[in-house]
């Protein structure tokens, strides 16, 4: 009989994220097969309070491996703009307050750069992910890819800021890319590539 897949789950309710790295999953010669937690969202919530990607990606993985059999991971990723001082940074998801939409959270970072010009206007994506087994460390790993925030918004792929973020290399917003050239080159993409590394 053939071996099974290897079952890799992740901790998330974002179905943007889980459809980027089920696209990455998805490779010619790898045995893996990624999976929502199940009863994810019947777990209380994980409060993201750490002022890093890092703490707060390691923290949700051993949170949440307690609820899971073998291999899960967890991440933390955002947009760190340093003319703003690092905003949104690790408050990117709730910029707009809870509940806010990628509209009006793009809405308030265009209002917050409004005055921003020039080389005040790059910014980077980061992606930290962290991997462990039935609550045991195992890994973190990170990347990080440069842009610049537009003025308005471009594009309708992708999710969260995508749209106003300008990645010079291929002259178009994260929105504007389709997803063979997202997952090329995006924060989440080589960050995953390193986790499937390290799980060889």
């Amino acid at each position: 009989m053939p071996n099974e897949p290897r079952k890799l789950l992740f901790a998330s309710g974002n179905e943007g994220k889980l459809r980027e790295y089920c696209g990455l999953a998805q490779h010619p010669g790898r045995d893996l097969r990624l999976e929502l937690l199940p009863g994810f969202e019947q777990i209380p919530e994980f409060e993201e309070t750490a002022p890093t990607f890092a703490e707060n990606a390691a923290g949700k993985a051993l949170y949440y491996g307690k609820h899971a059999k073998g291999l899960l991971f967890a991440d933390d990723s955002g947009l760190v703009i340093p003319a703003l001082g690092g905003a949104p940074g690790v408050f990117s998801a709730r910029y707009a307050g809870p509940g806010a939409s990628n509209e009006q959270k793009i809405a308030k970072l265009l209002k917050e750069m409004r005055d921003k010009r020039g080389p005040e206007r790059w910014a980077y994506f980061v992606c930290v992910i962290a991997l462990v087994h039935e609550a045991r460390p195992m890994a973190v790993v990170s990347a990080k890819v440069d842009g610049e925030i537009l003025d308005e918004p471009r594009g309708s792929g992708g999710f969260g800021y995508d749209p106003v973020f300008y990645f010079p290399v291929w002259g178009k917003t994260f929105a504007e890319l389709d997803e063979t050239e997202k997952n090329m080159h995006s924060h989440r993409g080589k960050a995953f590539r390193r986790l499937l590394e390290f799980l060889g």
